[in-house]
């Protein structure tokens, strides 16, 4: 049975590699498919063929779905060739030179990811991608011959609107990183300029999250480092953290220990403290207060229990 024929004119190499990727992808999964290619005119054509008797519905969704992820594919590549330059410069016009090139090896890599769903914009680029897909394989139950040159032609305008609310996602993300990432150095800047007023802190992350300061010999510092502000243990953790961070910059100490990390409802703020202060960081789970706290915690579910 001839399950797709594809003609395209122009050389597309990445056609030929994803139909013989499908084949070995199929032929791992005991399905086998057959390949005629040939060429009319400088057209070519490449049927793929199945015997009938391996062809059920289950066969011809995983099949058009892996069709449609080469062709998917084909517009990605075509549109990064031809337009994904003058879309960034035109749209995002403050990026510098270098900024845009680095922007393009971003936003390709996110346009064929194919790994796991690592955070909520890649839920989105993998969204944006299923809705093309999807339109492909509609295409697929309409006409089971695809002309690839004319089906660029046709669709682009349609798949270019999907593929720039990707561009756009990546870009903004682009962006958020490049800021966070100025801020980090000009917080390393800060602490590099101050003179270190403290040895070592030891940052004590109590179960319900709020923070105990205390010094290399134990004794509670918190009032004292966060400026005297003795209400600000039981205020809004948010408020905490600002007033947290700010007074781990001022004093610059050399040794910062967190306890109970496990119990930090903020891993941000967490991972901002180690990117500003690099190699002074570090995590204790095993001393005599982690163990007290941890102790308090299971003590509580007990009685819950």
């Amino acid at each position: 049975m001839l399950l797709l024929t594809i003609t395209h004119e122009n050389d597309f190499d990445e056609i030929i590699e994803g139909i013989y990727e499908m084949k070995e992808y199929l032929s791992a999964k005991k399905n086998s498919i057959g390949i005629s290619e040939s060429i009319n005119d400088n057209t070519h054509f490449v049927k793929i063929f199945a015997d009938d008797e391996n062809i059920n519905e289950r066969f011809m969704k995983n099949f058009d779905l892996l069709a449609a992820n080469m062709l998917y594919r084909v517009f990605v590549l075509e549109f990064y060739k031809k337009d994904m330059q003058n879309f960034l410069a035109d749209n995002y016009f403050f990026l510098k030179f270098d900024e845009i090139n680095e922007m393009k090896k971003i936003a390709i890599s996110a346009l064929l990811y194919q790994g796991p769903i690592i955070d909520e914009d890649m839920v989105y680029v993998l969204n944006r991608k299923n809705i093309m897909t999807q339109k492909i394989i509609e295409c697929f139950e309409e006409n089971r011959e695809i002309n690839i040159n004319g089906f660029i032609t046709f669709r682009m305008k349609e798949f270019r609107e999907d593929i720039e609310s990707i561009l756009d996602r990546v870009v903004e993300r682009f962006m958020s990183e490049k800021e966070y990432n100025e801020f980090i150095n000009l917080l390393k800047y800060f602490v590099e300029i101050q003179e270190s007023k403290i040895d070592e802190l030891n940052i004590f992350i109590e179960k319900n999250g709020e923070y105990v300061i205390k010094d290399k010999k134990g004794i509670d510092i918190s009032e004292e480092i966060l400026n005297d502000t003795s209400e600000a243990r039981f205020t809004a953790t948010a408020n905490l953290e600002d007033l947290l961070m700010s007074s781990l910059i001022t004093n610059a100490p050399q040794k910062i220990v967190f306890h109970c990390i496990e119990n930090c409802t903020n891993n941000e703020l967490i991972e901002t403290i180690k990117n500003v202060f690099q190699g002074k960081v570090y995590f204790c789970e095993s001393c005599k207060q982690c163990k007290n706290i941890k102790s308090s915690m299971k003590l509580e579910r007990k009685i819950k229990n």
